[in-house]
């Protein structure tokens, strides 16, 4: 067992590529959802019904035209004038007329039967006993047209019926288990609405008795039908109307006729998900893998184990990477520091502590043999020992402040405190020299910190040059920072000892009870304040360069 799986709480977790594959099924599903949800396909498959049941309709009323023009020009008996039809043959047309183009030729009429905005309307009524005989003209026409329409009924599968201006039906291709010449519809809501010259397209429920069709078959065995009815106008009347019903394809049918194209498309469809998946993986889960290996010999150990990916690939892990690196090396160069630190700490305080040990033997084992000279002196070694050490953790208090200060909103004149800060150490007996006009800005940071940071370096100056030393206080604007320079004209700093220079416990006067933890304190204060100090090159004496950011 592994040790992830024998931690107690342990739950087992997806892979990325795992749930990067999963997506792009999602993503891959989404389209076929919709459109199975939102009957999309079917609605396709019924429009493209309705638009063949109106191109049939618009031919059927072309040719009930022609033909009642042949009817009605025909005499009735030889040697008799042609009748021709009455001006009020039909029916006024009383619905909305249809949109035509600018010149008014054309009259489209296009499909918009939709399953998800349409009602499906109850089976249709069967045809009801006429009030009254058909007109005789229609009739006639009917008789004529029958023919074709049953021819055409044998390619187009459509039923097909034309009434005349009163609903009775004249010419039908017969495929209702009873006659329906002569008989009404107008008890159909189609063709009563087709009657006023409305074209209609509407759904209707189909209901059949028989086991559904196999999927090879002809018929399509739909739930419903497509009823379109055509009104057959000239001149502003109704003379007729043509029916059309068809049942739509069936949507299993139109998959099994598809299957080897929709099986293929699928499986490449499954490929693409696939690679794109592998693409994926690459792009995001092969890096963050050498990411984490990175971070598990980090963890055992290992310096310089984090670093920046040659190929992350993306920004995103780019980004992610640089910081992770940075963050690393920050943690290094932290634990390296607190392991330093620790060494000259118990090194500073072995020293002292030593000495007091060794002191405090003697003055038990010897103390009454020793003369009072003796004894004073053993007593004076462990006062200046026990100084040093309350001095040496003063100083490393210090540092711990100086390092975990966060700086707030302050802000100091710093004229004013260069002023002030010359004045004080002058009535010590340091020489300083402030050089004037002093810029009047102000410093992002404290007055009494920033005092404390060049009280530091004067002392310093005081210590390494002497009484006679001299010093020169400066500071000048660069850009939105201001750089304070602290120069004295004493012996100055060698080459070997200025790279150390601001190393914690480095110091050339540890005789003289130093610490050497001054200028870290100096740095770490500044750095607090998203500042710094650098030692300047000089030809003669010591030069601290401090530079804060106005405020």
């Amino acid at each position: 067992m592994s040790e992830t799986a024998a931690r107690p709480g342990w739950r087992p977790r997806l892979r990325l590529r795992t749930i990067l594959f999963g997506i792009n099924l999602v993503i891959l599903a989404l389209p076929l959802g919709g459109i199975t949800w939102l009957r999309l396909y079917e609605s396709a498959l019924i429009r493209q019904t309705e638009s063949e049941l109106i191109a049939q309709g618009a031919f059927i009323e072309a040719a009930y035209l022609a033909a009642l023009d042949r009817a009605a020009s025909t005499p009735p008996a030889r040697g008799q004038r042609a009748r021709g039809l009455p001006t009020d043959y039909g029916h006024p047309l009383t619905a909305p007329p249809r949109a035509t183009d600018p010149e008014g030729r054309w009259r489209p009429r296009w499909a918009e039967l939709d399953l998800a905005t349409d009602s499906i309307r109850p089976r249709p009524p069967p045809p009801v006993a006429a009030t009254q005989p058909a007109d005789p003209l229609a009739l006639q026409v009917g008789r004529e047209l029958t023919p074709v329409l049953r021819q055409a009924q044998k390619t187009t599968l459509a039923g097909m019926r034309i009434v005349d201006a009163n609903g009775i039906v004249v010419a039908s291709t017969g495929d209702l288990s009873e006659d329906d010449l002569g008989r009404s519809l107008l008890n159909h809501e189609e063709v009563v609405r087709a009657l006023t010259g409305e074209p209609v397209s509407l759904l209707r429920w189909r209901v059949s008795d028989e086991p559904p069709p196999p999927l090879a078959s002809i018929s399509r065995g739909t739930r419903v039908r497509v009823f379109v009815t055509e009104p057959i106008e000239r001149d502003g009347r109704v003379l007729g109307a043509v029916l059309l019903v068809r049942t739509p394809s069936n949507i299993k049918q139109a998959v099994f006729h598809k299957r080897e194209p929709l099986l293929h498309a699928g499986l490449g469809l499954l490929a693409l998900v696939a690679l794109l998946t592998l693409l994926g993986a690459l792009t995001i889960t092969r890096p963050v893998r050498q990411l984490i290996e990175q971070a598990r010999r980090a963890a055992r150990g290992q310096r310089n184990a984090v670093i920046p990916l040659r190929h992350p690939v993306t920004r995103e892990i780019a980004e992610l990477s640089d910081t992770v690196a940075a963050m690393a090396q920050t943690l290094e160069s932290r634990a390296q520091y607190i392991r330093d630190f620790a060494t000259h700490v118990s090194h500073e305080f072995k020293t002292p502590l030593t000495a007091i040990q060794g002191a405090v033997e003697l003055l038990r084992d010897h103390a009454e043999s020793m003369s009072v000279e003796e004894r004073a002196r053993f007593l004076d070694i462990l006062g200046r020992d026990a100084q040093r050490l309350e001095h040496l953790v003063r100083r490393l208090l210090e540092l711990a402040r100086a390092d975990m200060m966060q700086a707030g909103g302050d802000s100091a004149d710093l004229a004013a405190v260069l002023t002030a800060t010359a004045a004080h150490h002058r009535e010590r007996g340091l020489h300083i020299e402030l050089a004037t006009p002093l810029p009047a800005a102000h410093v992002a940071i404290g007055a009494e910190t920033l005092d404390s940071i060049l009280g530091t370096l004067l002392d310093n100056a005081r210590q390494h040059g002497g009484e006679t030393v001299r010093v020169r206080l400066s500071a000048q604007a660069h850009g939105d920072r201001m750089e304070i320079d602290v120069a004295d004209d004493g012996s100055g700093i060698s080459a070997a000892n200025a790279e150390r220079v601001f190393e914690p416990f480095f110091t050339t006067g540890r005789g003289q009870g130093r610490t050497g933890l001054g200028l870290s304190i100096v740095r770490a204060l500044l750095a607090a304040h998203r500042g710094g100090i650098d030692l300047l090159p000089t030809a003669r004496g010591t030069a601290f360069r401090i530079t804060l950011p106005t405020g």
